[in-house]
């Protein structure tokens, strides 16, 4: 039985413009196999096991600085109960300076469970992923077509940014992902699993190459034909002010130096070894009881402090 045909989508920028998914589909997919980065979690020796380590490498981290680590990461632990068997202090410690290292225990945890309720091999199942500790929605549709070819919708920031303009006609996407959305990506989605899951991967690399967030390289699109957004004369976000992100002097800057000294250390830190790391002692106080709360520091009698064990 041959697959409904999807309608095309009218875009606010053109309420007269139509954007059939066929029309995108094929030029996105064919500019990918020839301009895709040979990245190691694309390589079928990665594995399921190698895609579920990058997706949580790469939230918020750039490919530049992922490399290193899931390169050593890998080698350290090649499978899930490899990585099982040691102590999320370890994961914690391996993560280097890649940031937001609460990443490190949630993705030792997923290995765990992994371990126990799978036998040590990643799920397959949409479901069974999402009900991993530290698996969202995203990450679980990831892994899904990325490692095993299944058709889902695959929302991060950079496809939301290719969908937002050659589709609705607008320069950004919402701050936060929206329903809206998610049906869009779900309407754009090819019928058959294995052009879904190329799909996925090419637009996605698409926002990270061409249509990046600034200085976006339409000469290099496929789909610069058929974009709402060019179309329109590309105007300006008109939306909430876009984000960014600090760092210097924040807490996160404060965490990660102090995380920096148990990560050298291979015995328990006095506290006057942390204090000497930064001066403020009311957000270094902060700061440290922070890292206790989320599980990445384990305090010790007598003053001392190490990496999570347990």
């Amino acid at each position: 039985m041959t697959a409904p045909t999807k309608p095309p989508h009218r875009t606010p920028a053109h309420p007269d413009a139509e954007v059939s998914p066929a029309d995108l589909h094929a030029p996105v997919i064919d500019w990918f196999e020839e301009n895709a980065r040979d990245l190691p979690w694309r390589r079928p020796e990665a594995g399921a096991w190698g895609v579920m380590v990058s997706e949580f490498m790469l939230q918020q981290t750039p490919v530049s600085r992922v490399l290193p680590v899931y390169e050593q990461w890998l080698a350290r632990w090649p499978r899930p109960a490899d990585l099982a068997a040691d102590a999320p202090g370890e994961a914690v410690r391996a993560w280097g300076r890649l940031g937001y290292p609460r990443r490190a225990l949630r993705l030792h945890g997923a290995a765990v469970a992994i371990t126990e309720r799978h036998g040590g091999d990643v799920p397959s199942d949409h479901a069974q992923l999402l009900a991993l500790p530290g698996i969202g929605e995203y990450t679980a549709a990831a892994v899904a077509s990325f490692a095993y070819g299944r058709r889902h919708a695959v929302l991060d920031t950079n496809v939301r940014r290719v969908f937002a303009r050659a589709v609705t006609g607008v320069r950004y996407p919402p701050n936060a992902t929206t329903a809206a959305e998610r049906k869009l990506a779900r309407a754009l989605l090819p019928e058959d699993e294995p052009t879904a899951a190329r799909w996925a991967a090419a637009s996605m690399e698409l926002g990270a190459l061409v249509c990046t967030a600034k200085n976006e390289t339409c000469v290099r699109c496929p789909i610069a034909a058929q974009c709402a957004w060019r179309l329109a004369g590309k105007p300006e976000h008109e939306g909430p002010p876009r984000r960014g992100q600090t760092y210097a002097g924040t807490d996160r800057q404060v965490r990660g130096k102090l995380l920096a000294v148990l990560r050298e250390a291979h015995a328990p830190v006095p506290q006057d070894a942390l204090d000497r790391v930064w001066h403020e002692p009311v957000q270094r106080a902060r700061a440290l009881d922070g890292l206790v709360a989320d599980g990445l520091v384990e305090p010790l009698p007598d003053g001392l402090y190490r990496l999570p064990l347990t």
